[in-house]
């Protein structure tokens, strides 16, 4: 999404310490994780569900790949068991599918002793939209509606706007007012038909209205197997359109350019509907340091949202229900966030809720999107800046959890790289507070190089995932071993912070039960973006 930066307000100071600092107040018992059997909670070893679990040794053997994904099969089994008239087969928010989500995860909560909240919020609810070609050729086209875009019904001819279908297939159509010299929208119902590229989607939509179009379907560019498939993207939070703008495939788009096509576009009017956020809380001995770890637990309205993003809310699920019985240091929060594919609608309504003083007790947020991804590379949000410059102000302490992760995938001796620390995901609200933030992500839609391949193994020249927000995101839509590393990591992470933030923001606590060893100063990225923001896929407000 693209917001604007708001500065931190924290009123508590922070202080980051260095990696080698980190190194020193990390303890950690030597272990690797099981890797069957799950643990308790309802499947499995009883001992892990019975016991403490306040060591490293414990917790990285009680969080299992395998207990990870017995909740990410019933997520799956929630969206196949979804008759929503609207969107069967999601989890997306404001349908029964993602009721049963709450429900499930909630439920699994307060079994294991958590003070569970459901925390509402109101969002605008999309209907399915229509993208239906009349003439040449009849077909009904996968499409729709652009965040907030205006409704309408329209029937008319179909414009094209400077497209280019051929070759390189670069394209600036609709960029500029030249764009539309020669056209005649002068009729009561004309389509404008523009590709994607090189300027923001409110841009090319404002223009074409401007021009006198009454609908406008944006399709993809085609340039790469990137941005083949369906784009459906947002027009911001004041786009300052009348008319609806609707997505297409680029194939379909091609079609649609067909001399003398005739189309069919509908978007109805958005209905107010209340979700919830899900937010589980263990309250420590230190009531006012609170550390917290979030995953959105939506799905686009396309399918199930397994790996998008099944994979956070189930490895941050697992590591809660792992770590219910212990006495922590610091209160621990949970959060599984809802309408986070719809704008990060519900974390940003979350935080806007929080007076001052509530956001101060947060030392840290942590947060998790897309951690299974099925032809992966292991990244880390960029705190520090050494990749990418970041297009937020980065909170104090945010490079103490980027240090964390970092020489946790070196202890591990796996290979890692950065993700710009872009806001794209929920962490974008407590960002903006000033809270100190971090996480992990295993790719969405760029697609691999050689050198990644290399690397981390997998398919170059195929997207990090090939089903992200498409139907096919479904249980085989994962790789284990990266749900099963970075399950470990989440878990690892928690447990840090539960007994010490001091590494972010001073706070002392104590060190963590164990034998102590000390965790090596991170590796380093390994670099392999020349460009782009690492592999993070935005919700396409961009070119």
């Amino acid at each position: 999404m693209s917001h604007d930066d708001v500065a931190p307000t924290r009123r508590r100071s922070i202080r980051a310490l260095s990696a080698a600092a980190i190194a020193t107040v990390l303890t950690v018992a030597p272990a690797t994780a099981a890797s069957a059997g799950g643990h308790g909670h309802g499947h499995g070893y009883d001992k892990c569900a019975k016991q403490v679990n306040d060591t490293y040794a414990e917790v990285l053997k009680c969080v299992t790949v395998d207990g990870v994904l017995k909740h990410l099969k019933e997520f799956q089994r929630i969206a196949d068991r979804s008759t929503d008239p609207y969107y069967p087969g999601s989890r997306a928010a404001g349908t029964k599918g993602y009721a049963d989500s709450v429900r499930y995860v909630s439920g699994l909560l307060r079994k294991a002793g958590y003070r569970v909240t459901l925390d509402p919020f109101e969002f605008q609810f999309a209907f399915p939209a229509v993208l239906d070609q009349i003439t040449p050729a009849a077909a009904s086209y996968e499409t729709g509606a652009f965040t907030n875009s205006p409704a309408g019904d329209v029937t008319g001819k179909v414009i094209p706007v400077d497209i280019n279908l051929t070759g390189d297939r670069a394209s600036s159509s609709a960029c500029e007012a030249a764009d539309f010299t020669g056209l005649d929208f002068s009729g009561p119902a004309d389509i404008a038909l523009i590709q994607r590229g090189t300027c923001n989607f409110i841009v090319k939509a404002q223009a074409a209205e401007a021009a006198g179009a009454e609908a406008v379907v944006l399709f993809n560019q085609g340039n790469d197997p990137t941005r083949e498939a369906l784009i459906v993207g947002t027009l911001g939070d004041d786009p300052g359109v009348t008319i609806p703008v609707v997505g297409a495939s680029f194939a379909d788009g091609a079609a649609l350019a067909a001399a003398g096509s005739t189309a069919h576009v509908r978007v109805l009017p958005t209905e107010t509907r209340t979700d919830v956020n899900v937010i589980a809380e263990l309250p420590g001995r230190n009531r006012n340091n609170v550390v917290m770890a979030g995953s959105h637990l939506d799905s686009v309205t396309a399918g199930p949202g397994i790996n998008d993003n099944g994979s956070g809310s189930a490895a941050i699920l697992e590591t809660a229900l792992t770590l219910a019985r212990t006495k922590p240091q610091n209160t621990l929060r949970f959060a599984w966030w809802g309408a986070e594919e719809d704008g990060l609608l519900g974390s940003a309504a979350y935080v806007a809720e929080l007076s001052q003083a509530e956001k101060d007790r947060i030392a840290l947020y942590l947060n998790y999107d897309m951690v299974g991804s099925p032809n992966y590379i292991f990244q880390v949000y960029d705190a520090d800046q050494s990749s990418f410059p970041a297009p937020v102000v980065v909170p104090e302490g945010s490079t103490a959890l980027e240090d964390l992760f970092e020489s946790y995938y070196t202890w591990k001796k796996l290979p890692y790289d950065d993700a710009e620390f872009s806001g794209r995901s929920d962490y974008q609200a407590f960002i903006e507070a000033g809270i100190p933030s971090g996480g992990l992500f295993t790719g969405a839609e760029v697609v691999k190089t050689e050198q990644q391949a290399t690397i981390w193994g997998g398919t170059a020249g195929a997207s990090f995932d090939p089903n992200y927000h498409e139907a096919g995101d479904t249980i085989t839509n994962l790789d284990r071993k990266a749900l099963e590393v970075n399950s470990d990591l989440i878990a690892f992470a928690q447990l840090t912070f539960a007994y010490s933030t001091e590494a972010v923001n001073g706070v002392k606590g104590k060190p963590v039960p164990g034998k102590p060893i000390r965790l090596p100063a991170p590796a380093g990225p390994q670099g392999t973006f020349n460009t782009g923001d690492g592999g993070h896929a935005p919700h396409h407000p961009e070119a």
